[in-house]
């Protein structure tokens, strides 16, 4: 995660350094002036993901599992309708890859204790996008809604749990996206990196056949969280 937010910090950078005199001088040339007087546009985007899974437990007994998230990368589309000068309505349907590697402390046995939750996402996403006035080629703004989201990974259709191998999850689940970020005005396009968090509002577990089960039976939910981060070239 921490090459993730390095890169990030570099892309910002080199974008300010491309801006130049255009976005930090006293009296800026402004960049693509009537943009934000469009109606509708459209645009597509491109990141960096880290899934993780928010437990509870049924009871306290010392036998937690360690949720590792792993990098993925997301691509996906942009749909934005104008709603009123600071305000858009945004849909953003996208692909997500990403993986998680849950460890179990009880079992001494490799093959038992490690299981690889991996996940490809169709992400549907409705947002409302808070823009602050615009200084010179510089926006900054807010961004949140909610998402239904598609697992195409979940093995939800499985007859076999996690005593063949398999840890199987809901295919649905729903999504609280929370975040900001900064509207760069270029002579021909606007760059736009942010960052998001995702936070699961459902229950995605499928229980194992043994409601002793040692991989599923003392979980009381799991919950996605998540960190994106985005950048939308429109």
């Amino acid at each position: 995660m921490k090459k993730i937010f390095i890169l990030f910090l570099l892309l910002s950078l080199h974008a300010k350094a491309q801006l130049g005199k255009s976005m930090f001088t006293k009296d800026p040339i402004i960049n693509l002036e009537n943009f934000d007087k469009q109606r509708v546009y459209w645009g597509y985007y491109l990141g960096f993901s880290n899934f993780d899974f928010k437990m509870d437990y049924k009871t306290n007994d010392g036998t937690g599992i360690d949720v590792q998230g792993n990098s993925g990368f997301n691509v996906g589309l942009i749909g934005a309708l104008r709603l009123q000068e600071y305000l858009e309505l945004r849909f953003e349907p996208g692909l997500y890859y990403a993986s998680r590697t849950l460890t179990y402390s009880q079992f001494t046995n490799e093959r038992d204790g490690l299981r690889e939750v991996k996940a490809t996402y169709i992400d549907f996403p409705i947002l409302l996008k808070f823009s602050a006035l615009r200084t010179g080629n510089v926006r900054p703004y807010l961004v949140g809604g909610v998402s239904a989201t598609l697992n195409l990974s979940s093995n939800s259709k499985s007859k076999d749990d996690n005593a063949q191998q398999k840890f199987r999850v809901q295919p649905w689940t729903q999504n609280l996206q929370l975040g900001f970020g900064i509207d760069l005005y270029f002579e021909y396009f606007k760059f736009s990196p942010s960052i998001r968090g995702v936070f699961g509002l459902k229950n995605e577990l499928i229980p194992d056949a043994d409601p002793n089960s040692p991989w599923t039976g003392n979980i009381e939910s799991m919950k996605t969280r998540a960190i994106l981060i985005n950048f939308t070239f429109n």
